[in-house]
């Protein structure tokens, strides 16, 4: 038994030498001084085997546009830590409220979770790739001044692109956590926070907490002198690709799991809904998706949560990295092994693999693909 995995072709795949080469109109439209391939995660705990499936693919794919086109890359690295750390209902108004990993761990304890599960893995990928990278939380990314001033430069545009943002409802979800010490909820679908602009540098925000009732809070951008500004996911990318969208000779890419396709087509829209052209939307790139046999994303979630069951041939290091029977720098190989298989025919770059076909090619010793004729 041998790696090689057997990929049909596809419409993408047959029109492409390489899987670098979907970047191609893009890097040659507006030829960049460097390229950052941009990968974030949610930092929910342990990452599983499509977590560090996508980090090694934006690694080894940063090597080859270096490589290729000559230009200096780097991984920025957005560790997610506004993620839901607990919910919470309120029993008179049947309100949903989250506190994030941001409010309830506090700064430290999040650089030490981020060193402790993500960084070994990292610094190994860059040093054998010689690809430098970046970390940055998003409590980091909303206290930037650019960041925050884009939030503000887009609310008065934000009416065109809301219902992208949020199909079912309208209205994209702003969390401003309560301000009270020790407190931190916010309402997660901001069903009562109602946010103005006062100036073209403020807006005030009126939400109510889940303990401390109505409050509320001035987002300035300096961070020191207004709130927390916590997006959710999809209205998060907007800004955030907004504020990459005048790159000043850098080309940012956004590296996502298969599973994002969908939800990017709704950004996007939502970015040319307050007036970005399409030549300025980020350039993307989606990495295979590891599913269950029923075609199903891999979830540790839901199968910690007894919903769904262990797929066969899933070992436990797939669900939690850590329990990998080995070093970090066996782990690193193992990975970089399959990326160079994955990435040396774009059929099979450009499709999603079973959690026991990856737990294959990470165990079966590691042989170069060959091209499907």
């Amino acid at each position: 038994m041998t790696t090689h995995p057997v990929s049909p072709n596809t419409v993408l795949a047959n029109a492409l030498h390489r899987a670098e080469d979907v970047l191609t109109p893009r890097i040659l439209a507006a030829p960049p001084e460097r390229i950052v391939l941009v990968v974030g995660t949610q930092i929910n705990g342990a990452p599983h085997i499509g977590t560090s499936l996508v980090q090694s693919l934006a690694f080894a794919m940063a090597a080859r546009l270096r490589d290729r086109f000559g230009l200096p890359t780097e991984v920025l690295f957005s560790a997610l830590d506004n993620a839901p750390y607990e919910l919470a209902t309120d029993p008179v108004t049947g309100h949903r409220y989250q506190r994030a990993y941001a409010q309830v761990l506090g700064e430290q304890a999040l650089g030490d979770l981020v060193s402790a599960l993500y960084q070994p893995l990292f610094t190994a990928l860059s040093r054998r790739l010689g690809i430098p990278f970046r970390v940055e939380t998003y409590t980091q990314q909303q206290a930037g001044e650019h960041f925050r001033r884009t939030w503000l430069r887009l609310l008065p545009r934000l009416d065109a692109a809301r219902w992208w943002l949020a199909p079912s409802t309208g209205t994209p979800h702003l969390r401003i956590p309560c301000p009270h010490p020790g407190c931190g909820w916010a309402e997660k679908h901001a069903e009562r926070t109602r946010v103005h602009l006062t100036d073209h540098e403020a807006a005030q925000v009126a939400a109510v907490c889940l303990h401390h009732g109505p409050y509320r809070a001035a987002i300035t951008p300096d961070p020191t002198g207004g709130s927390y500004l916590d997006l959710a996911t999809l209205y998060r990318n907007l800004v955030k690709e907004l504020a990459l969208s005048s790159p000043q000779g850098t080309l940012h890419v956004m590296v996502k799991g298969g599973d994002w396709v969908f939800g990017s087509h709704l950004v996007d829209e939502a970015l040319q809904a307050v007036g970005l052209t399409h030549g300025q939307l980020p350039a993307r790139l989606f990495c295979p998706q590891v599913v269950t046999h029923t075609g199903a994303k891999l979830s540790k979630s839901l199968i910690r949560e007894s919903r769904a069951p262990l797929p066969a041939g899933t070992a436990n290091w797939m669900l939690d990295t850590q329990d990998w029977p080995g070093t970090i720098a066996e782990y690193t190989e193992r990975l970089l092994a399959m990326t160079d298989t994955l990435l040396s025919d774009p059929r099979h770059f450009f499709r999603s693999y079973s959690a026991a076909e990856i737990g294959r090619m990470m165990t079966a010793p590691a042989t170069r693909s060959i091209p499907v004729p």
